[in-house]
């Protein structure tokens, strides 16, 4: 059991849940307080079992916690709070023998211990007691109710560490939510619970303490022995009567004197937590899946977003859309207008042998169609990478998990990177450079030829590109619209060089470095949103880790009712 349970403590610390989801709140409470519980009690409570039991006394605040544990013991041994809230550190009574079990960290790692009064509570004052008997240790606990939220925390963990609640409460409180809820969470897990009616009036005794009966019955603490001690004077010292405490001390001795009775308690404590911790590693589970979902979403909203950038690119540059504006104009000056565009409309076939004496381009003119297609696509590459910057973003706000994780983030990621820009023109300097090499290549064996010399590498470069453009209209020459006619032209031109498979293999291939491209541009943008979602550490397997350690917890706890049934 106790290596399962640190393998589930494991488990339960690879649970990361920083997303803000719907409970998460709750559901990282809930972690942290099993973690601490395994860290404070279950652990240190299995490798040692003969341990003192640890009453932990708690209640809320003007309960008289203090004056009732000083009253118990005999002594002086913490101080009542005559201010609220009372910021002090937990002070836990025990017997001089026993002092070897509590000056280590063997419970309640996380406080510095101390022999002397501290107002820090982040440490444990130690008190010797030759009141307290051996096997028995008194720890008295900050409010539960208290306005300070440390206070309140560490009450919440030190009552998970306990062996046994000592609930103080008074006649004016005994009703209140705050103390029920702990209550509650006490009989979920079978813990071991005794409850103190302080501060009540002697004529009032029977009503209260039969109304309370009656309120611990219905929650499942019926068991629980409760005790009442009457509104009384105190000494010089603070301390009640002896009388006013007797049953209480009386119980808590023979539970110390009786080993069968102090390990009844233990185990049933114990065995409620540990049943606890396997119950609540599935509710965390399922909080973890809920992570995984909602980072998969925010993922997809991303993805979405690039992949239609990518698709919108492609689609752009591949259906005529290029061929306008700029790039038309400079591709009608390099290959002329007029009767050459009217011959192709009517007589595509006839023009492959006779295209190149249409052809009027000069190199400059080839120049500008160059810089006209690069400037058009680096104009689309850097349109679609802030439109998809801004859905993914806008994708993101509409949840609260990614307002979050934008408004943390150093980046503006509703924008496409600063050096976008830059990039996108050296990727389609880089394309071009390449177009040209893959037409410089293919006509290595033709440079001398008249076609080739008429149009020049730039000029067929240029052709190249304007059929790269145009390849998924569809068109002929006499179905072309201006766009499909240039393509038709320069398709023309490439063949009466190349012929027609050498002009389909040079256009695949270009496309295809031109899509590659692209991609890896857009896949640099989306990275920024991957990064943030892959920052948080969140492992989509944590969950059915936790849930298989949770089962073996239940698997062992069912092995061992069997085996002493």
């Amino acid at each position: 059991m106790v290596t399962t349970l640190v393998r589930l403590r494991e488990a339960l610390q690879e649970m990361r849940l920083p997303l803000e989801v719907p409970e998460v709140s709750a559901h990282r409470t809930l972690r942290a307080g099993m973690v601490d519980q395994l860290d404070d009690y279950v652990l240190p409570r299995l490798l040692q079992i003969d341990a003192p039991l640890l009453a932990v006394v708690g209640g809320s605040t003007g309960a008289g916690k203090s004056t009732l544990v000083n009253s118990v013991v005999g002594a002086k041994v913490t101080e009542p709070g005559v201010l609220r809230p009372t910021t002090r550190s937990p002070v836990l009574v025990h017997n001089p023998a026993d002092a070897g079990w509590f000056d280590q960290d063997r419970i309640l790692p996380n406080l510095a211990r101390t022999t002397g009064a501290t107002g820090d509570p982040g440490a444990l004052q130690l008190v010797p007691a030759d009141s307290v008997p051996p096997g028995l240790a008194i720890l008295d606990a900050p409010d539960i109710d208290s306005v300070e939220k440390r206070n309140r925390t560490l009450a919440a963990e030190l009552l998970a560490a306990a062996d046994l609640w000592l609930f103080v409460t008074s006649a004016a409180r005994y009703a209140d939510q705050v103390p029920w809820d702990f209550l509650k969470a006490a009989a979920e897990r079978s813990t071991a619970v005794a409850v103190v009616l302080d501060r009540t009036a002697p004529e009032a005794v029977e009503e209260v303490s039969g109304h309370l009966a009656r309120m611990l019955t219905a929650r499942g603490l019926r068991d629980s022995p409760l005790f009442t001690v009457t509104e009384g004077p105190v000494d010089e010292q603070g301390m009640l009567a002896p009388a006013a405490v007797a049953d209480i001390r009386g119980w808590l001795e023979l539970l110390a004197s009786d080993a069968e009775a102090r390990a009844a308690v233990v185990k049933q404590t114990l065995d409620g937590a540990v049943r606890g911790l396997a119950r609540g590693a599935y509710v965390v589970a399922d909080a973890g899946d809920e992570q995984v979902r909602v980072l998969t979403e925010l993922r997809a909203d991303a993805d979405r977003a690039y992949d239609e950038a990518v698709e919108r690119i492609d689609s752009a540059s591949a259906d005529g859309t290029l061929l306008r504006g700029e790039v038309l104009a400079r591709w009608q000056e390099f290959v002329g207008t007029g009767e050459l565009l009217r011959s192709l409309e009517s007589r595509v076939g006839w023009l492959r042998d006779r295209v190149t004496g249409w052809v009027r381009g000069k190199p400059q003119q080839a120049e500008r169609v160059t810089v006209a297609v690069e400037s058009g696509l680096e104009t689309l590459i850097l349109e679609q990478a802030e439109t998809a910057a801004e859905r993914a973003e806008a994708s993101w706000r509409s949840t609260e998990a990614g307002r979050r994780l934008l408004a943390d983030s150093d980046t503006d990621l509703g924008r496409a990177s600063r050096d976008f820009r830059a990039r996108a023109e050296r990727a389609v300097r880089d394309w071009q450079r390449d177009v040209f090499d893959l037409v410089r290549t293919e006509g290595a064996e033709k440079r001398s030829t008249a076609r080739f010399l008429a149009f020049g590498v730039n000029g067929l470069s240029v052709a190249l590109m304007v059929v790269v453009f145009a390849h998924t209209a569809g068109v002929t020459g006499a179905e072309a619209g201006i766009a499909g006619g240039s393509a038709v032209l320069g398709q023309k031109l490439l063949e009466a060089v190349f012929g027609d498979q050498a002009v389909r293999r040079l256009a695949d291939r270009a496309r295809k470095d031109l899509h590659t491209r692209v991609v890896e541009l857009v896949e640099a943008e989306r990275a920024r949103f991957v990064a943030v979602v892959e920052s948080l550490g969140v492992p989509e397997e944590a969950a059915e880790r936790l849930r298989d350690m949770a089962r073996r917890v239940d698997d062992l706890r069912f092995q061992a009712a069997e085996e002493q049934a």
